[in-house]
């Protein structure tokens, strides 16, 4: 027995030596890697998901895709759990075959696809798990607000027929009114009214202007006349150029119009049916403080999703977001969306009697449905559209109150 003793001693002490690294390096993979509120992502997790991006060719830097997508993940299954939501096998075994499908593969073909590439059946089930959760919970969250009128519809079906577009050069003026300078604004934009010269217009926009567009005499360049808010059209198109609009009342603003140049082009552009923006309140008004903030702000936040950060501990009024057809939105709000690309920003209005300062962002907008579809297409795809973007900023709203910690 000593001897036999002997003999495996040296054996054990071999064998515990080769397997403790192995043993080290596996325990760290399991370790947390992050933890979201009280869920944790693991290294295993976060590997195995790179893994699989790479399999599907996913864009970007793999291992930053992997990290934000299991973040989210861990948001949208919390979320659809603390809803009640919970997928069947029946349900995820079911996903697992959609997704298989857009590679022309069974399920089974699939995941064995995937693990040939070291891609786990687990990694997979989780995946389509998160997904299948989310698409549940946003749909029942936001049927009320998905709905879409027959006029939408009316509106996606003729802007497939194609024809021309009238385009319009105009140039600006907004005046910011306060309870102090109501009189002395309102006379001012009397006179401006009357200017027939573009010379003399865009002088008086540098002056008095509150736009970005002053320092350029309030000019725009060319815009589609469908881009401009419903309200201002028919205005535009009673000008002639080098005419001015009588002066319009905007909340906490007068706003005046010169029609520059006019024109009809062949091309058509899509059909803008809603457009999602978000609105930042800051007190202070136009203060040269507040002003001075916002270019701060600006240069921080590249969309719309970044402003629940901003907000996170205000009250909620500070922040509104929406997504709303151009017909329903304020004239003033509309007008300075068309002005923006997404993820731009205008802080030309104010509220409360000029006391507050609109931040305000474009986030996106949808356009009508391509040619060919029918009816019932068109509905259903502009109100995907628009529960998509609603879950998007829910999503964003989530993570901007989520507690993320890396280890």
């Amino acid at each position: 027995m000593r001897s036999m003793t002997r003999l495996l001693s040296p054996l054990m002490t071999a064998l515990a030596l080769a397997l403790a690294p192995v043993g080290a390096s596996a325990q760290g993979l399991f370790a947390p890697a992050i933890i979201v509120n009280e869920k944790v992502i693991t290294g295993y997790e976060l590997e195995q998901r790179e893994l699989m991006l790479r399999v599907l060719n996913a864009p970007g830097n793999v291992a930053e895709v992997a990290r934000e997508q299991l973040i989210d993940d861990r948001l949208r299954q919390q979320a659809a759990e603390d809803a009640g939501i919970r997928p069947s096998e029946e349900d995820i075994l079911e996903g697992m075959e959609e997704f298989a499908q857009r590679a022309n593969l069974s399920r089974e073909e699939f995941t064995q696809a995937l693990a040939q590439r070291g891609v786990s059946e687990q990694t997979f089930r989780d995946f389509v798990r998160a997904g299948l959760g989310w698409r549940v919970l946003v749909r029942q969250r936001f049927a009320g607000r998905s709905a879409v009128s027959e006029a939408e519809v009316d509106r996606a079906l003729s802007a497939q027929g194609g024809g021309s577009e009238v385009r319009v050069l105009v140039s600006e003026i907004i005046m910011p009114v306060t309870p102090g300078n109501e009189a002395q604004v309102r006379a001012r934009a009397e006179r401006i009214s009357q200017l027939t010269s573009p010379s003399a217009f865009s002088a008086q926009a540098r002056r008095f202007s509150a736009t970005a567009t002053r320092g350029n005499g309030g000019r725009l360049p060319w815009q589609p006349l469908s881009d401009l808010p419903p309200p201002l059209q028919p205005l535009l198109l009673g000008l002639r150029p080098g005419e001015v609009t009588d002066p319009i009342p905007l909340q906490g603003a007068v706003a005046l119009f010169q029609l520059r140049d006019i024109e009809e082009s062949g091309y058509t552009a899509p059909e803008v049916t809603a457009v999602e923006y978000a609105a930042y309140y800051m007190p202070g008004g136009r203060s040269d403080e507040t002003l001075a903030r916002a270019r701060v702000l600006e240069g921080r936040v590249d969309r719309c999703d970044d402003l629940y950060g901003v907000a996170k501990g205000q009250p909620a009024e500070v922040l509104d977001r929406g997504t709303l057809p151009p017909s329903e939105i304020p004239t003033d709000i509309a007008y300075e969306l068309s002005k923006l690309d997404p993820g731009e920003v205008s802080t030309a209005l104010t509220r409360a009697n000029g006391q507050t300062l609109v931040f305000l962002m474009l986030c996106g907008r949808s356009t009508a449905i391509s040619e060919g579809a029918d009816r019932q297409e068109i509905t259903l795809g502009l109100r995907n559209q628009r529960i998509s973007q609603l879950a998007e900023g829910y999503l964003a709203q989530l993570r901007a109150d989520a507690r993320i910690i890396d280890q």
